[in-house]
């Protein structure tokens, strides 16, 4: 497989000053989705991770409703990209040729190529109520992802998601050039796993548009965390999903948009309005 960073030379203008070096840069790669030998989508991708990728993708897209129902799949390199070829069991197989379109996705590509406007702003799975957890946890949660940022340190050019719980820490964590691929890959890490999702939180590097809260009640998780702002409909999505939203997490907080009551906030008398942000 390429590695999923490069190093390229390059000409550096600073401060009135040319001069010469190198620099790590991430790699992004074509990588086809298939299924029973037909096309399903090609998204643009950072090439590790892989088998999460196509196991995550599966599951958020509702191809499939767990990692058995895949019989095999291999990843074969190709001149001009990857290939992620998956055999369904019969069942799932019919379901997606129903479903079949052929896609070419820029770059993290959430719900491009979709076919119609109720598709791509389908309901989310609902999310079973969960634990509650407190604002420190929630803190700790997000500083652990930074050092396991392994491409990011390198190139500070990819997302991350990542999965924590208060009884294991940071359990899983995958990075991509798409901030979707990254949370496929998350999903199909966690779903291998078979990590009990109702007791921790997603984790993302980025902002929460609506197929980032679709594919995280796809995994089942009753809290989500990100250091950048959802947009109106992610935050209406993660309302009836039943998530709670917590958004532009910094080192010094983070502003709740969704479901509240899972955060145990302590109330202080006059603001309490400023801590929740509907």
């Amino acid at each position: 497989m390429p590695d999923p960073v490069y190093t390229a030379d390059r000409q550096i203008w600073r401060n009135g000053q040319l001069g010469e070096g190198a620099r790590l840069i991430p790699e992004e790669t074509a990588i086809a989705l298939t299924y029973n030998g037909g096309t399903y989508a090609v998204m643009m991708g950072t090439p590790q991770d892989l088998r999460d990728f196509a196991i995550g993708f599966s599951l958020s897209e509702g191809i499939v409703q767990s990692p058995d129902e895949i019989e095999t799949l291999d990843v074969v390199e190709l001149d001009n990209g990857i290939e992620l070829r998956m055999w369904l069991k019969p069942s799932s197989a019919e379901l997606v040729n129903e479903r079949r379109r052929h896609i070419a996705g820029p770059t993290g590509c959430g719900i491009c190529g979709v076919e119609s406007i109720a598709e791509a702003i389908r309901p989310a799975a609902i999310v079973p109520k969960g634990r509650t957890f407190s604002p420190s946890e929630i803190m700790t949660a997000m500083a652990s992802m930074t050092l396991l940022q392994q491409i990011n340190i390198q190139t500070r050019a990819v997302h991350a998601a990542a999965f924590w719980t208060p009884a294991h820490g940071l359990v899983a964590l995958r990075e991509d050039v798409g901030r979707h691929n990254a949370l496929d890959k998350l999903a199909g890490a966690l779903a291998q796993a078979a990590v009990p999702v109702a007791d921790g939180m997603v984790l993302l590097t980025s902002r929460v548009s609506v197929e980032m809260v679709q594919k995280t009640a796809a995994i089942g998780a009753p809290l989500m965390v990100a250091v950048s702002a959802p947009t109106a409909l992610a935050v209406r999505t993660a309302q009836a999903a039943g998530i709670t939203l917590a958004a532009i997490a910094r080192s010094d907080g983070f502003e709740i948009f969704t479901h509240p009551e899972r955060i145990a906030v302590p109330q202080t008398p006059g603001v309490a309005e400023a801590t929740h942000v509907a």
